[in-house]
């Protein structure tokens, strides 16, 4: 089976079995949205899910996150990881949406990524479920799961690239499925350390040898 039949194979699957997806983080706006998803870099989304309701409670907003002090934005978020870096991008990132954006947050991916604390992976997110745009967020689970798979070349070897190479495979109507398709099954059977292979639907064709790498 080369690669463009791989794919089609895996996007049925997931087509038939998962339909339309989203993201497990929980938020009430697109600013909550992309508050969330700067949280979430390298952190579970259930620990998030634990963390945001109260931060919300707090500060729902760009306008009232960007009047507070980063020590007690930090004090609310201090169990996720790296929450010093985060709690200063939040502070950083209220302020220009406030004073950039009149308090909104922008669709575009050049403003997006102009934001502190949000790089293209965060960008996609936002745009893919908080505007319903065609985009693939790359993030270590895509990544995994789209090499691992064979979805990809060896040459993909930066997120760019995978999403580069991903977009071209995929219907663009079915970028923003395919990336909670491949993410969640990354997160729940093709785990980075011991892959659940007995549960994997792709056994069959997946290039085992990858798994290895």
């Amino acid at each position: 089976m080369n690669k463009k039949e791989r794919t089609q194979a895996v996007l049925a699957y997931f087509q038939e079995t998962m339909g339309k997806t989203t993201t497990e983080l929980e938020f009430g706006s697109v600013f909550q949205l992309l508050v969330a998803t700067v949280l979430s870099a390298q952190c579970t989304d259930k620990r998030i899910n634990q963390v945001t309701p109260e931060l919300f409670r707090h500060y729902p907003d760009a306008q009232s996150m960007s009047k507070a002090e980063v020590d007690d934005i930090l004090q609310l978020i201090k169990s996720v990881s790296y929450p010093n870096s985060k709690a200063l991008h939040l502070s950083q990132m209220s302020k220009m949406l406030v004073s950039d954006f009149n308090g909104e947050v922008p669709s575009e991916m050049k403003e997006l990524t102009k934001l502190p604390g949000v790089g293209r992976k965060t960008a996609n997110v936002v745009q893919a479920v908080g505007f319903g745009m065609s985009a693939i967020a790359v993030d270590t689970h895509v990544f995994r799961v789209s090499h691992r798979l064979g979805l990809v070349s060896s040459r993909a070897k930066t997120p760019e690239k995978v999403e580069a190479e991903l977009k071209k495979a995929i219907p663009k109507d079915l970028w923003a499925d395919a990336h909670h398709w491949l993410l969640l099954h990354g997160r729940y059977v093709c785990k980075s350390r011991m892959p659940d292979c007995g549960k994997c639907p792709f056994t069959e064709y997946c290039p085992k040898e990858s798994l290895l790498k």
